[in-house]
């Protein structure tokens, strides 16, 4: 019977596509021990969906791919020109990707706004469909060998649905959706801001560095210096090999230092290129901010200080804008309860025929027949609906807006405590570091004045190497102390100044 032909062809079809599914899994590794064999194409690019290619060889290493070889192009810079703060933050914002995906995921939710707004409008669709269909048979009947008959037609329409009155859904929709998109160029605003504090810090920490490969240097002048007063005396008599061995070895541990800054001046290079969001293979020179002076703290309390950052931050802000997005979805929920008065019209035109052609037997004419028909519908409907049961949907959805509001509302007040540690703490921090900086620059005019006094005695024959190298320790560390201080107290003003939410440009020393 065809029928069964069917039925067959069907299930063998079923059973085929089946095992498609199943055999799918070979596109993964076929063991948990061997690498995956990934099939590339001519130009190196791994082709999707292919089997795995086992291997015997215990080879991890992935095929190249030529078209992703090669760093990203850097950005156009002056190699003449010297780069401060002010020239690393442009070129931040203007380089670094993360600016650009935070201005796309703002210009998302702003047009999921526009989307929910579209739905005052009414919904206008037109559609067209042609159909065709044609039989045969044939007969044993006398005088009838052939029978024929087939059919078409076109069928267009126009429809319109409008949702009138709602009782406020779409108006509560629609203000969360205004209040996501305020989130959501709160966050761009956050990213920028974030990307200043990065770079600032890079840049500090950049600074401090260089600061140390001086200290580095001179530290390894003044060893050499402490070495050439030994050498001297041991070659005058008066003084012993002992002593041109350690000055020797301070010499050496002092080169070392200098080895070592030199490491990290390289490292943190590499990291304020990275928060520029640059290639590290980008070669700029950075300006040297070793001479400039501290900005003295303003005296300023830290209740005021609180109080005008928690009214700008963007954390709080953003979380304040959550709320209200949270308190109208519950009024969207709300408003599900009640009816909806909506119109709706169609229009509609339909053209057909039919054709039903015979052919008797011989000597008889063949004789046609046709029917054609043409149709024009219009339809206007106005109506209200009435939600009458639908198994508790609407009260859990009901419920769980009521949960994400009072979790907003949670989410805002515990967003103002993590704020007013944060100011807090970033505050104290910059005094701190202002004062440890005051402090360690007496040390180290203190320490410059023992160093000079301990080696002119041991040229002199007075001092020993025990003294001179002692107080070039010290000389070394309170010159590390004041440029770690120094940079210490420029990151945390620019701490201070993001956890105000007031580092919206370069910060200033």
């Amino acid at each position: 019977m065809p029928w069964r032909s069917s039925v067959t062809a069907v299930s063998l079809v079923s059973v085929w596509l089946a095992g498609c599914a199943t055999q799918a899994v070979d596109m993964a590794p076929s063991r948990p021990d061997r690498p995956w064999g990934a099939v590339t194409t001519p130009d190196g690019e791994i082709v999707a969906g292919a089997k795995d290619q086992p291997s015997n060889a215990h080879d991890y290493v992935l095929p190249a791919n030529p078209a992703l070889a090669g760093a990203p192009p850097p950005p156009q810079v002056d190699n003449a020109r010297t780069y401060g703060l002010s020239d690393l933050i442009d070129l931040a914002e203007s380089s670094n990707p993360t600016t650009r995906i935070a201005w796309n995921d703002a210009r998302n939710v702003a047009l999921a706004a526009g989307i929910a707004e579209s739905n005052y409008l009414p919904k206008i669709s037109a559609s067209a469909a042609g159909v065709y269909t044609t039989g045969g048979g044939h007969a044993s009947s006398p005088g009838l060998t052939l029978n024929n008959n087939g059919a078409g037609g076109e069928l267009t329409a126009i429809s319109l649905q409008w949702l009138l009155f709602d009782f406020g859904e779409r108006t509560a929709v629609l203000d969360a959706a205004k209040q996501a998109s305020v989130v959501s160029n709160i966050a761009y605003t956050a990213v920028h801001q974030q990307l200043i504090h990065a770079v600032s810090l890079a840049f500090y920490a950049y600074a401090a560095a260089r600061a140390r490969d001086s200290t580095a240097a001179q530290a390894l002048s003044d060893a050499q210096l402490v070495q050439a007063a030994a050498e001297d005396r041991y070659k005058h008599g008066t003084g012993t090999v002992v002593e041109v061995d350690q000055t020797r070895q301070a010499t050496a541990q002092a080169r070392l230092a200098q080895v070592q800054a030199d490491g990290g001046l390289q490292d943190t290079y590499l990291t304020l290129m990275a928060a520029v969001g640059v290639s590290p293979l980008t070669k700029i020179k950075i300006a040297d901010i070793s001479g400039r002076p501290l900005t003295p703290r303003t005296a300023q309390p830290v209740e005021t200080l609180v109080s005008e950052a928690l009214s700008r931050r963007p954390d709080v802000l953003s979380a304040y804008a959550a709320e209200k997005a949270s308190e109208a979805k519950v009024r969207a929920a709300r408003a599900e309860f009640m009816p909806k008065v909506f119109l709706s019209a169609t229009g509609a035109y339909n053209s057909g025929h039919l054709d039903v052609t015979a052919l008797p037997g011989v000597g008889q004419q063949a004789g046609t027949v046709n029917i054609n028909n043409e149709r024009f519908g219009a339809t206007m409907l106005a109506g209200v609906t009435v939600p009458l049961f639908d198994g508790g949907l609407r009260s859990a959805l009901l419920a769980q807006a009521h949960d994400d509001a009072a979790s907003a509302q949670e989410n805002l007040t515990r967003t103002r405590q993590d704020a007013v540690v944060q100011i807090v703490q970033a505050e104290n921090a910059l005094r701190t570091n202002l004062a440890a900086y005051s402090a360690a620059q007496a040390l180290q005019q203190a320490s410059q004045t023992t160093f000079d006094g301990a080696l002119a005695s041991y040229r002199n024959g007075v001092g020993s190497t025990t003294d001179v190298t002692l107080a070039e320790i010290q000389l070394l560390q309170a010159r590390n102390a004041a440029s770690d201080s120094y940079s210490a107290s420029l990151t945390a003003a620019a701490t201070l100044a993001l956890a105000t939410g007031l580092l919206g440009s370069a910060p200033q020393d």
